[in-house]
């Protein structure tokens, strides 16, 4: 099969979605597909061109035998409403002209987590005459109205939500990453057997436990602590101020705090850490990908963190399965809803109310002070991530779902 996919983002890129779908069209190539990426210049999420690259109108690389096709981007970093938005417009017009540099495929997909990338590769999927199938990984725009970013009812709503429906009624078919995703969308007209379920999941290759990396520790002054990792994304959408706050209700300068990542919230998170004198907090900055699975195997605790907000009892963070599989003790802070059922029933971790600094606070404490529950607990968090959640057989569900919608 001949799949041309659209994505905003890529690695180098290192947040959710590149590597979602690096990671599916690496497989998809693996099992004898012929995959072509349409994506941007890699500048996500500061705004910087990363080394190698220039903002030019098309380069094409290869990467793990699939072919990848960039294209000139409005290089932005990832916070400002107009900006950002003004990027994901240029994207979505040079990623429909640079579609004319593929070569018809079987079928054309896109993903969200924003429905510019949705839009480029509905009019793709005309231009190629091909079936056109949506990813969905965040549910837009009631995401962005949830973060305060847009007033529900506000006519660009209205707006965006005229566009939602009229992508799930375009597409083909619909891959979501959750159950709720699944139920919104068939509650918008679209047909059970057009929605495929396709959770995040983990490279085998890459995601599986090691001893910490004392080196890397003591490079950044942490080797003797008790460690906290946030590790990923410092978004709007995952409350770091209750990690802050958790650090400064502990106050304890054995129990070090480690911030692995970037993000929108970066800057506000690091200034109320310094006004508050904390000193067992630690940001690193955006790290390599190459470099993620060394810093959660050298963490005594690794956070997955979101808002107490209604949309996020719909989402499963994708560091969840990679967490899980590097055999690390797992803190979930989120609203009750799906992810926290799944971690509940599964016995994978400790799950805790969102944005509650006390409960966080005395998680952290509590598995500090039991190593062999914070033991067993990674031991099944391993076992569940191999049992169910291989990014080979995700893959190739997923595979399946183009083809039989490529039909």
């Amino acid at each position: 099969m001949r799949i041309l996919f659209l994505t905003h983002y890529y690695p180098p890129e290192v947040n959710a979605p590149a590597n979602r779908v690096h990671e599916h069209a690496r497989a998809w190539v693996r099992d004898g597909h012929d995959v072509t990426v349409i994506t941007g210049v890699p500048n996500h999420p500061r705004g910087q061109l990363f080394t190698g690259y220039e903002n030019r109108w098309l380069q094409e690389e290869r990467i793990d035998g699939v072919r990848v096709l960039r294209t000139w981007m409005y290089v932005t970093a990832n916070e400002g409403f107009a900006r950002r938005t003004a990027n994901y417009v240029a994207f979505m017009l040079t990623a429909i002209l640079a579609s004319f540099r593929a070569e018809r495929p079987d079928v054309v997909v896109a993903t969200s987590p924003q429905f510019f990338c949705g839009i480029a590769g509905a009019v793709v999927g005309v231009l190629k005459r091909r079936p056109f199938v949506l990813e969905v990984r965040d549910l837009w725009p009631e995401s962005i109205v949830a973060l305060g970013q847009l007033k529900r009812g506000s006519l660009l709503v209205r707006l965006l939500e005229r566009v939602e429906r009229w992508l799930y009624r375009r597409a083909r078919g619909v891959v979501v990453v959750t159950h709720a995703f699944a139920r919104h969308i068939a509650a918008r007209g679209v047909p059970e057997g057009q929605i495929a379920l396709v959770y995040n999941g983990i490279d085998g290759d890459t995601w599986n436990p090691r001893p910490p990396v004392p080196e890397l520790l003591a490079r950044h002054g942490i080797g003797g602590a008790y460690r906290v990792g946030y590790v990923g994304t410092l978004g709007l959408a995952h409350g770091l101020i209750t990690v802050l706050d958790a650090a400064q209700r502990l106050g304890d300068a054995s129990v070090h705090f480690v911030f692995v990542g970037d993000g929108a919230d970066r800057a506000r998170i690091e200034q109320e850490a310094k006004q508050r004198g904390l000193t067992n907090v630690h940001f690193t900055g955006l790290r390599p990908r190459s470099e993620v699975p060394d810093w959660l195997a050298s963490l005594d605790v690794l956070l997955v963190m979101l808002r107490d907000l209604p949309v996020f009892e719909t989402v499963i963070p994708s560091k969840l399965f990679e967490f899980a599989a590097m055999e690390r003790p797992i803190i979930l802070s989120a609203p009750k809803g799906e992810v926290r059922e799944m971690v509940e029933s599964a016995d994978v971790g400790v799950a805790i109310d969102a944005e509650d600094p006390d409960k966080l606070a005395a998680a952290i404490a509590a598995l500090r002070r039991e190593p062999e529950r914070a033991k067993r607990l990674a031991a099944r968090a391993r076992a569940w991530a191999e049992r169910g959640f291989r990014r080979e057989a995700l893959a190739r569900r997923m595979a399946q779902f183009l083809a039989e919608r490529a039909a």
